[in-house]
């Protein structure tokens, strides 16, 4: 299988390569820190002694006037895409007056619009494959129901809104046999978390989700369309 993941460069993203070249499958890992993509690939093929992870650096905030250029690229190293796993995102933890606008739509358009926007683009490279899958990493923070956290309000928006597009997506593409699904994490011991909340200590580190995740993307969607799905043990 290839399988593309954003934010690939730490936390999450760089333990889900890990697992999944360690399991023999490609993996196209994009992030805009190309210095830390680089030394994190030439882990990721060494541990599976094969070229099996391949850097794309590349900001996804760009990607809208740079569409043509990133799928160069990312056609540039396989012709067919069997699963796209959303797992960029940023975090401002700011009281809701205090935020500025601008802070507010860096946060969408990192969490929401980028993520959308790439599903599009990749919706055509998945035509020829088996699997078809769309994983959204979303967050409890935007789950409805979820325990609430103040400073997080337009993060947590962001990511209730990508929880959304999900849904709708799922429905709008099933008749192409695509299948969409958002994991909404818990707190998991990553470096974003420990931005948010100093001194927090969370029940599991990114290489412990990463392996569920694993299984996910290549089996969950077998069970699952369209949903939104809480996967947290703690909250934050």
């Amino acid at each position: 299988m290839v399988i593309m993941i954003t934010g690939a460069s730490r936390g999450i993203g760089a333990s889900l390569a890990l697992e999944l070249t360690g399991s023999g499958h490609t993996v196209l890992m994009v992030s805009r820190n190309r210095t830390r993509l680089e030394e994190l690939v030439g882990k990721c093929n060494k541990a599976a002694g094969a070229s099996l992870a391949h850097a794309v650096p590349f900001d996804l905030s760009d990607l809208a006037d740079l569409e043509a250029e990133f799928i160069s690229r990312v056609k540039g190293l396989t012709p067919v895409l069997d699963a796209l796993v959303n797992n960029a995102g940023q975090l401002i933890r700011k009281p809701f007056s205090a935020i500025k606008v601008a802070e507010a739509r860096v946060l969408f358009d990192t969490n929401f619009f980028a993520p959308a926007n790439l599903i599009r683009i990749c919706l055509p490279l998945m035509e020829q494959s088996g699997l078809k899958h769309v994983v959204n990493i979303t967050s409890m923070a935007g789950f409805q129901g979820a325990s609430k956290f103040s400073g997080l309000s337009y993060y947590s928006a962001s990511k209730s809104a990508l929880g959304s597009l999900t849904e709708c997506l799922a429905e709008e593409l099933k008749g192409e046999g695509v299948r969409l699904n958002a994991l909404a994490l818990g707190s998991v011991q990553t470096e974003m978390l420990a931005e948010a909340f100093p001194g927090l200590k969370a029940p599991m580190g990114p290489s412990r989700m990463a392996e569920f995740i694993k299984w996910f993307v290549l089996e969950g969607c077998q069970f699952f369309n369209g949903k939104v799905l809480p996967v947290s043990v703690s909250t934050p």
